[in-house]
């Protein structure tokens, strides 16, 4: 992938429009609990200010009615926190979409909620034409929504006079890059969740790409079904059992493999306080619920991580919420914690696996693009990132 990056330009004097994405969770009085998203935006907009640019910076928040912004969906508190973190006044600027507001280098301002504008989702032209003209450069640092075509994501980056990547944006591209287009070998991708149909066209994209690729939770059930196993009550999509079996031809087709359990953990019921049962695979009665891999299958997917030189990891492979049923994740953290390989991990109930068995410090790089990152590993050019790289042709 070929696009500009904001370290590489000249931004002394040069009005600089920054897409952040400081979607931050807030409780009930408007208070942000989390600010790590805010965290995240501050090198793009310190170098900035540090290259002597004028600073502008906008985000969504929420879901507002374009063009009828309520309180709950102002930026105010964002405002605030970045003014704390900056040490330095940052303006709230509303209706900004026309200009007529001023801001000089080394000032920030925040440009109110920019879902609030008509257009904004539509990726109206007219929108996307008014708002490069407020800048000399455009920087797209939110990689959680470059899988949008908006007038903030998309159509400004057609119109602004040089249309850039920031930090967050680049490491997000740079890290997927290196392990999907030019992985070190073996290339082992780990797609677990509850169904095959939300994840099936990325299975089908890396089923032609990787060497090993590792399926748990219900989509394990489903491919368990298509090789003849029994599964009992199960989470399952039966009606997926044939491209479940297109995948596994796709890998066995290439030389590669899609293990699939020898034992599991089952219960008569899923609940934090169900009697968890290790069995063998082929043990699986008619009222059993898998609810993970067992000690085994733990073991081989170890080793297969063990000997991989890329990891993509995206989903636990069992209910890790409850203890009982976590062995099999935690067993895939600590393998990967362990690992040489450059490994990336994507996708909340990933996250929040990673945050569980705090193995951050030993994953190569963690995607918080959520359905970015997930269209990414499908193969689906992002509208965000395709613009940038035809802007830097």
């Amino acid at each position: 992938m070929k696009f500009l990056r904001l370290s590489d330009l000249p931004l002394k004097d040069k009005r600089v429009f920054i897409r952040a994405d400081l979607n931050v969770p807030q409780d009930d009085a408007g208070n942000i609990t989390e600010d790590t998203r805010i965290r995240a935006t501050m090198p793009g907009i310190k170098h900035a200010l540090a290259a002597g640019a004028a600073v502008m910076v906008t985000s969504h928040l929420g879901r507002p009615t374009e063009g009828s912004l309520q309180p709950r969906d102002t930026l105010a508190p964002i405002a605030q926190r970045l003014s704390e973190m900056l040490g330095q006044p940052v303006r709230l600027i509303q209706d900004w979409v026309d200009g007529g507001f001023t801001v000089k280098p080394g000032e920030v301002v925040l440009l109110e909620n920019c879902r609030g504008n008509k257009g904004e989702k539509k990726n109206d032209d007219t929108l996307a034409r008014k708002m490069a003209a407020l800048c000399d450069v455009y920087v797209n640092d939110a990689f959680g929504t470059a899988h949008r075509a908006e007038a903030t994501t998309h159509g400004i980056a057609k119109y602004a006079p040089v249309a850039c990547a920031g930090p967050l944006m680049a490491a997000e591209l740079d890290a997927l890059g290196k392990a999907l287009e030019k992985p070190a070998r073996p290339l082992l991708a780990i797609v677990a969740g509850s169904k095959v149909s939300t994840k099936l066209t990325i299975l089908k994209s890396l089923a032609s790409k990787v060497d090993q690729l590792i399926v748990g939770g219900g989509i394990a059930n489903t491919f368990m079904l298509a090789t003849g196993m029994r599964i009992g009550k199960s989470l399952a999509e039966p009606d997926l059992v044939g491209e479940a079996q297109t995948v596994i031809d796709i890998m066995n087709s290439r030389g590669a493999q899609v293990p699939l359990p020898v034992d599991v953990v089952v219960a008569d019921e899923l609940s934090a306080l169900a009697r968890a049962n290790p069995i063998e695979a082929t043990a699986v009665r008619g009222d059993d619920l898998i609810l993970d891999v067992g000690a085994k299958t733990a073991r081989i997917f170890a080793d297969l991580i063990a000997k991989a030189g890329t990891i993509v990891w995206n989903g636990p492979v069992g209910v890790f919420e409850y203890d009982q049923f976590a062995g099999g994740t935690k067993a895939i953290a600590q393998a990967i914690a362990a690992s040489k390989a450059f490994s990336i991990a994507g996708g909340g109930d990933t996250l929040a696996a990673v945050a569980k068995y705090r193995i951050a410090d030993k994953v190569s790089y963690i995607s918080t693009g959520g359905g970015a990152f997930l269209e990414f590993l499908e193969g689906k050019k992002l509208p965000a990132v395709e613009v940038l790289e035809q802007r830097a042709a």
